[in-house]
Order: C-alpha cells, then structure tokens, then sequence
C-alpha cells in the first residue's frame, strides 16, 4: 500500500523537476523614426500664456466694418467700438497689415422675458365688517413682461496666425427714442469690453 503511494509522489517530484518548455524571447525594439531625436513634440507642454500686453494696434477683419440696423449705419457702430477699444489701449492701425489684433463686431437686437414680484393687498377673513375676524396682507404676484435689448458681441483674433484670443458680449436696454437707443449700444459696448484683458 506504501509502495504505490511512493512511487506516485517519486513520478511526480520528477515531472516538476522536468525542463520548462516555455522559454522567455525578447524581440528588439523597432527602430525610432528618422529625426525623432530632433522634433519638438508641442503637444506633451501646456501652452504659454498669451501675453495681451503686446496687443497694441487693430484693424477690422478682412476690412468689413460691423452691420448696421434701422438704429445706427455701420461707420456709427464701427466709430463706437473705435472709441471702447481705445480706452482699452487699443488704436486702430494706419496700415492694416501692421496691425496686431483683427477685430469684428455684431450687433443684434433680442427680445427677452423679465419676472418681477408684485406685491397686492388681500383681505383674509369672512368679511370686511367689524362682525367677524380678518386681517389684510400682501401678496406676491409674479408678473413678466417683454423688453427689448441691445446686444453686441465682439471677437479678436490675432493678426499673425489669425488664432481666436479673445471675445465678450455686452447687452442694454433699447427700447425708448433713437437717441436713448444709441447711448444703450455705447453702453453694449462698454460692458463687452469689461473683461479685456483677461486676468
């Protein structure tokens, strides 16, 4: 009974002891592309902050000043982002190709829904009279109404390699008289130019 029992555990102490028929190859690595050794991957770095202090000069993108509309004629429009980006320290370029910005302008007018709380009196109780009790409070009452807004949307791109680096929107109340009108779009672009530069 002992003798099988060995002779099993002697075979088997004899195949773990037999030689792997599995052998670890290694192939060499394929070789690198030419030039590898000398290209700058731009993709493996963050990109350098953009250094808006070098911005000087703007002309308008291929030339076209902003639409105008039953309100302002295009050289108004074009004569008040002038004067925003100006205040900006931002001139507009004798020769366009030196210029450093490209700048375009757009105007629209939109109609938007406003919600405010009115507040009304309402008797609370089974009557007016002195007979039984009540009381008057205030009620809120949400009321919307239409208005009509001014909106500018301006966009720089730069002149060398005409990437997008910047843009900004600004709106203002319209309705009202033609002149009312034009002070809301020196307004409009005002509030567009609040965040140039970006910090």
């Amino acid at each position: 009974m002992k003798r099988p029992a060995l002779l099993a555990l002697t075979l088997l102490l004899g195949a773990c002891q037999s030689p792997n028929p599995y052998k670890a190859e290694s192939r060499p690595l394929p070789p690198a592309p030419p030039g590898a050794a000398t290209t700058f991957d731009r993709s493996a770095y963050p990109a350098a902050p953009r250094d808006f202090g070098r911005y000087r000069s703007w002309t308008w993108l291929d030339g076209q000043l902003p639409a105008g509309n039953n309100w302002t004629t295009p050289e108004q429009m074009a004569d008040m982002v002038n004067a925003g980006l100006d205040q900006h320290g931002l001139r507009q370029a004798r020769d366009p190709g030196q210029a450093d910005l490209k700048v375009t302008a757009s105007l629209q007018y939109e109609r938007r829904l406003r919600q405010y709380d009115d507040y009304a009196g309402a008797y609370y109780g089974s009557g007016p009279w002195h007979d039984q009790y009540g009381a008057w409070a205030s009620v809120p009452v949400v009321r919307t109404y239409e208005e009509q807004v001014a909106v500018v949307y301006l966009q720089f791109f730069d002149a060398h390699d005409n990437q997008p680096v910047w843009s900004g929107s600004g709106e203002a109340y319209a309705n009202g008289s033609r002149s009312e009108s034009v002070s809301a779009l020196r307004q409009a672009v005002k509030d567009a130019l609040d965040d140039y530069p970006p910090h």
